[in-house]
């Protein structure tokens, strides 16, 4: 049994056209002997009207605390009503087709309402289906818990049930279908000349995607790295070949570069982000201070990133929506934080980086040159990353692109 699963996003299920689009890359992969496992994300985007935010918004401008539980009930409709659509279209064209909800795919999470994690997936279903010849089509985004509480699983959900439905199925491959044609050094929106990678790593994907790259969700690239499944990245309307994602590049010819070996892969961006500072003046107090802000944010569920513990001073960063509701926290503590909004973060990203002399000479000359002014900076073994103001945002990611030619 050759298992192919293929996760198609909302962008491609909006309207019948691309329905039929989607119906093709289905009838290809069932004619080249593949058993294909079809998971479908909620008709279209905002403002139209089966996509999640469109439920959300629905709801919030009634009463802005609705409670999670009854918000994952809601948003699941979404999926469900995708994934119908899809089983007729592909009834009309001759496939037998099924669909099942996470819950009756057998993905089993947490109580996490609105960010589940998956605890294990039950797969007899599926492969009765399978078995009996149909396309099988699953509700991405969601699963259910052991007493059968509908879960949604975060956004970008649909990505993370197609590699966990393809890890727990031993899929030959996890086919993520957008409306691009792979994974590009840039934002193309940006970057003119960004060029898309025709193959890159479970490590420098993720890593791309955590650090803005909207294109996959970093948990799906984390799951199916556990049993090195491969994972593709295509566009719905062509048949360009996209963008490989493993730890192996197939078919490599002599003298090639190795993907790992290569310095920088691509250049990632989040804007919308805000600094905090926060000044310690007393070192006998700081341990207990640290200790204080964090916890607060924690307990409040504001997610904090790009932390920097400094002789006198805490610098972190949260979402400029969450930036209100961050400083009133630290104030009620004792505190008397500092904010800097609308700024952005620009991710320099490479499993090369490490150990290799001049690329944060070239990265700050690159900046430097375009006057980008540097708020703050970190980096790691695959990354460096500089905070920036959110005007001169375009202007760094440019810049860095062009000083590294990853645009050749």
């Amino acid at each position: 049994m050759r298992i192919l699963v293929q996760k198609f996003g909302g962008t491609s299920v909006a309207s019948p056209e691309r329905r039929t689009q989607v119906a093709a890359k289905v009838t290809e992969a069932v004619s080249k002997g593949y058993s294909p496992v079809v998971v479908v994300s909620a008709i279209g985007r905002t403002g139209d009207p089966y996509a999640t935010d469109t439920f959300i918004k629905m709801v919030s401008s009634i009463y802005s605390e609705v409670p999670k539980r009854e918000m994952d009930l809601l948003m699941s409709c979404g999926e469900i009503i995708s994934g119908s659509v899809m089983v007729s279209t592909l009834q009309s064209l001759g496939l037998e087709a099924v669909l099942l909800t996470g819950g009756q795919a057998g993905i089993i999470t947490n109580n996490c309402f609105g960010d589940a994690r998956i605890i294990r997936i039950e797969q007899d279903k599926i492969l009765k289906h399978i078995e009996e010849g149909k396309v099988v089509i699953i509700t991405g985004f969601q699963g259910i818990t052991e007493d059968g509480q509908i879960t949604t699983l975060g956004r970008g959900g649909s990505d993370t049930t197609a590699s966990a439905i393809g890890v727990a199925l031993n899929a030959e491959a996890i086919d993520i279908y957008t409306d691009v044609e792979g994974i590009m050094t840039a934002d193309p929106r940006i970057v003119e000349d960004a060029k898309i990678l025709d193959v890159v790593t479970y490590n420098d994907i993720c890593h791309l995607a955590h650090q803005g790259a909207k294109v996959i969700h970093p948990r799906a690239v984390e799951i199916a790295m556990q049993k090195n499944i491969p994972l593709r990245v295509k566009c719905t309307f062509s048949d360009a070949p996209g963008t490989l994602v493993t730890n192996i590049q197939p078919n490599m010819a002599e003298g090639l570069d190795l993907i790992g070996d290569r310095i920088i892969t691509g250049i990632a961006h989040t804007p919308n982000v805000t600094q905090i500072k926060i000044n310690i003046q007393n070192e006998e107090q700081k341990a207990q201070a640290v200790k204080k802000i964090f916890k607060g944010m924690a307990l409040a569920d504001i997610s904090v990133d790009f932390i920097s513990i400094q002789p006198e001073n805490v610098l972190y960063t949260v979402r400029d929506e969450l930036a209100n509701k961050a400083i009133n926290i630290l104030k009620n503590m004792g505190f008397e934080p500092e904010a800097f909004t609308s700024c952005a973060k620009v991710a320099l990203v490479g499993g090369g980086i490490a150990d290799v002399p001049g690329v944060m000479a070239n990265m700050a000359e690159a900046l430097a040159d375009s006057g980008v002014e540097v708020l703050q900076s970190a980096d790691s073994h695959t990354t460096i990353w500089v905070l920036v103001k959110k005007e001169q945002m375009v202007a760094a990611v440019q810049s860095l692109h062009s000083k590294f030619q990853l645009g050749k």
